[in-house]
C-alpha cells in the first residue's frame, strides 16, 4: 500500500536519523527529497508546498535543534503533519434514527458497485441490517451485477428496472422501514465524465431522500484526477466523505494525501482488495505510521480478531502448554494466516518492515511457498502428520509426488518443523517455570503471546 511513496519518504528521513546534530542545510536537503517524493506521488502541488513549509518551520526550531535525538524529532514532526494532512482522526459513519441512508456517487469504473457490496458486508459484520438498492438504470448490467453480488453475499437487495432512479431510492427507503433494515445503501448511476444531467439527477435524489451520508467512490490509482472529481462532486452536491478504492494497487498515493486538504471531505473507507471483506475504515494516524515504516499494530490486531478462530486459538494454546504441536496444527495456523489477507499487507503492518530492502520483502511474502507447504502436509497420512519421525525416504518420495514438489522441499519442511517443535518445547518449559515464579510472588514473570 503506497509502497513507492513510503520507500522514498523513509529514504529521505533515514539520512537524518543517525545524526547527533542537525543543521538547516541537513533539513533543507531532506525537505527537498520529501517534496520530490510527494510530487511524484501526484499529490496536489499546493498541498505539497504547505506541507513541506510546515515541517521545515517546526524542524528548524528550538524543539529539534536542541534535542538529543534531532533526527527522531523530525520523523515525529513528519508523522504528525501527515496525520493532520489526512484528517487527524477517524471519521465514522453518521448515525441516527433508522434507517440511515447512504448515497454512493462517482464516475463509472471507480468501483462504486463493488464498494456498495463491501460497505454492506462491513455493516453486517458490525451487527447491522443493511439493504442494497440499485438505482443505476443506465449502465447495461449494473442492476444485475449488484443483484448477483448481493445474493452471493447474502445481503437483501431492492430495485425496479421499470422505475426511475428517484422512485427506486424512495421505494428502497420505504422497504427498509417495513422490513426493519437499519441502513439503506443507494448505488446511484455513474457517468464516464461529469455533466449537468448527472449532477441534476443526484441533486434531485439528495433533496428528496435527504441521506445522512453522501459518499464519493474514487479510484486511488487515478491520482490527482480523483481529487479533481472529489472537488467537483463536493461543490455540486455536498459530500460527507470519500471511499478510496484500489489503494492496494500500484497507486502513487496522491489522492490519499490530497483529498482531505483540497475538498475538506474526510476519507471514511479504503478498498484494499477484491473480496467483499476488503474494505477498511480509514485511520489517518495509522496510515501515516505505515507510510513512514512504523507499522500498524492496532489494525493488525483488529484484522486478527476478525479473521482468526478463537476456539482454535484456545485449542492451540492448550497444545502448546502440553508441548504437543503437530503438522496438523501448523497447517491450521497457515490457513488462518492466509485468511487475514495477503502476506504483503500483513508485513506492511509490522514495525520496521518498511525499512527492509524490496528483494527481502518479496522473499518474505512469497505466498507460493505457503501453498507448497500446505500441499505437502495434505499429502501426508494422518499418522505422518501426528508423528513426522516415521517419514522415511520412500514416504518422502510419495509425499513429493502427491504434492507436486521435490524430495528436497519435503526435507526442508521437515527440518523447519523439527526446529519449530524444539522452540515450542523450550517456550513451554519457560512458561511453566514462569508460572511457578508467579505463584510464589516473584517478579519477572515472562509474557507469552498465548
Amino acid at each position: 500500500m503506497l509502497s513507492n511513496l513510503a520507500e522514498k519518504l523513509q529514504k529521505a528521513l533515514r539520512s537524518l536519523r543517525g545524526k547527533g546534530k542537525l543543521t538547516e542545510k541537513d533539513v533543507d536537503l531532506a525537505m527537498r527529497e520529501i517534496r520530490l517524493a510527494l510530487l511524484e506521488a501526484d499529490v496536489n502541488f499546493k498541498v505539497v508546498k504547505d506541507f513541506v513549509a510546515s515541517i521545515r518551520e517546526r524542524a528548524v526550531g528550538h524543539e529539534v535543534m536542541q534535542s538529543l535525538t534531532p533526527g527522531q524529532q523530525v520523523v515525529k514532526i513528519v508523522h504528525e503533519e501527515l496525520t493532520r494532512l489526512m484528517g487527524q482522526e477517524q471519521s465514522r459513519l453518521a448515525s441516527g434514527s433508522p434507517p440511515t441512508t447512504i448515497m454512493l456517487v462517482g464516475l463509472q469504473g471507480s468501483g462504486k458497485t463493488t464498494s456498495a457490496i463491501k460497505l454492506a458486508h462491513y455493516l453486517r459484520r458490525h451487527g447491522h441490517r443493511p439493504l442494497l438498492a440499485a438505482a443505476d438504470i443506465y449502465r447495461p448490467g449494473a442492476i444485475q451485477q449488484l443483484e448477483i453480488l448481493s445474493r452471493s453475499a447474502g445481503i437483501p437487495f431492492y430495485s425496479d428496472a421499470n422505475a426511475k432512479p428517484l422512485q427506486i431510492c424512495e421505494e428502497a427507503v420505504k422497504e427498509s422501514k417495513r422490513e426493519g433494515y437499519d441502513y439503506v445503501i443507494l448505488d446511484t448511476a455513474g457517468r464516464l465524465h461529469l455533466d449537468e444531467i448527472m449532477m441534476a439527477e443526484l441533486q434531485e435524489i439528495r433533496d428528496r431522500i435527504r441521506p445522512q451520508e453522501i459518499l464519493l467512490v474514487v479510484d486511488a490509482m487515478t491520482g490527482q484526477d480523483a481529487v479533481n472529481a472529489a472537488a467537483a462532486f463536493h461543490q455540486a452536491i455536498g459530500l460527507s466523505g470519500v471511499i478510496l478504492t484500489k489503494l492496494d494497487g500500484d497507486t502513487r498515493g496522491g489522492a490519499a494525501l490530497s483529498v482531505r486538504a483540497v475538498t475538506g471531505c474526510p476519507i471514511k473507507f479504503v478498498g484494499v482488495g477484491e473480496k467483499t471483506d476488503a474494505l477498511e475504515p480509514f485511520h489517518p494516524e495509522r496510515m501515516a505510521s505505515r507510510i513512514l515504516g512504523m507499522g500498524d499494530v492496532l489494525s493488525l490486531i483488529e484484522k486478527a480478531e476478525a479473521s482468526l478462530d478463537r476456539a482454535k486459538a484456545q485449542e492451540l494454546e492448550e497444545k502448546l502448554r502440553r508441548q504437543q504441536f503437530t503438522l496438523d496444527d501448523f497447517r491450521d495456523q497457515l490457513q488462518q494466516l492466509r485468511s487475514m489477507g495477503s502476506l504483503e499487507s500483513i508485513l506492511d503492518m509490522l514495525p520496521g518492515a518498511g525499512r527492509l530492502p524490496r528483494e527481502v520483502r518479496q522473499l518474505a511474502v512469497d505466498e507460493k511457498q505457503l501453498v507448497k507447504i500446505e500441499a505437502m502436509i495434505n499429502s501426508m497420512t494422518r499418522e505422518e502428520r501426528q508423528n513426522p519421525s516415521i517419514i522415511n525416504n520412500s514416504r518422502r518420495r510419495r509425499i513429493a509426488i502427491g504434492s507436486g514438489t521435490t524430495v528436497q522441499d519435503v526435507n526442508r519442511l521437515l527440518k523447519q518443523f523439527a526446529q519449530m517443535q524444539k522452540l515450542v518445547k523450550q517456550m513451554g518449559a519457560m512458561q511453566k517455570k514462569g508460572f511457578k515464579q508467579f505463584k510464589k510472588g516473584r517478579r519477572g514473570f515472562p509474557f507469552f503471546p498465548w
